[in-house]
């Protein structure tokens, strides 16, 4: 159920929206692959918040690589069954399968043949963002690794911001520029082989590695 948060609500809004978040959708389902830059912030409660940037590669389905130039050599890989995530300050990598992890970079991958907003979120509240629209949304299950999320979406329908909240009071944000739509992606790039030497563990989220 379609549901506005914004009080009183007229039904040309509530339509309104409703026309954005498809548009936004048609957007994304319909491309078969996508290239962004990225900027990430993540903070947890009672540690260091910490930036980092780099450029994200997504390719249906469920594929998605993060080469970070900050820090340089990080890397972040699925192949769509599993996960891995390489520190090349402690030569280590991490593994886990895609439906166990509760990484927040995983949400991303519903900007490619994922995003159902109706399926997956329940509540909306839309304001404005300068020239732009900033939508907040709740997830249906109590089971998501997230409890709110934000997104600022442009007037042609791209989004360039998107703020996550996780359910241990984390939050990470993105900010996004330079969108391709459908650009030539080879299959091996979601392929990952970890560096010669490096340490491979199983089972670990990003969070055991900060100070």
């Amino acid at each position: 159920m379609f549901l506005c948060l914004a009080a009183p609500v007229s039904g040309a809004a509530t339509a309104d929206i409703g026309r954005l978040l498809k548009a936004v959708q048609d957007r994304y389902n319909r491309a078969g692959t996508l290239q962004v830059l990225f900027q990430q912030s993540y903070k947890l409660p009672g540690r260091i918040s910490r930036t980092e940037w780099g450029e994200l590669s997504l390719r249906k389905p469920g594929r998605m690589r993060w080469v970070y130039e900050s820090p340089k050599g990080k890397l972040f890989v699925s192949d769509g069954k599993e996960m891995f995530l390489y520190s090349p300050a402690s030569n280590r990598v991490q593994r886990m399968r895609v439906k166990e992890t509760d990484d927040l970079r995983a949400p991303m991958g519903f900007l490619l043949g994922k995003l159902d907003f109706w399926r997956d979120f329940d509540r909306f509240l839309s304001t404005p963002d300068g020239g732009d629209v900033r939508i907040a949304a709740e997830p249906k299950s109590e089971r998501a690794p997230y409890t709110n999320v934000e997104f600022v979406v442009t007037p042609s329908n791209q989004i360039r911001y998107l703020k996550i909240q996780g359910q241990d009071g984390s939050i990470m944000e993105f900010h996004l520029s330079g969108e391709k739509l459908n650009p030539p992606l080879a299959e091996s790039l979601f392929r990952f082989t970890p560096p010669a030497g490096a340490e491979v563990v199983d089972g670990l989220s990003e969070r055991d590695e900060e100070p």
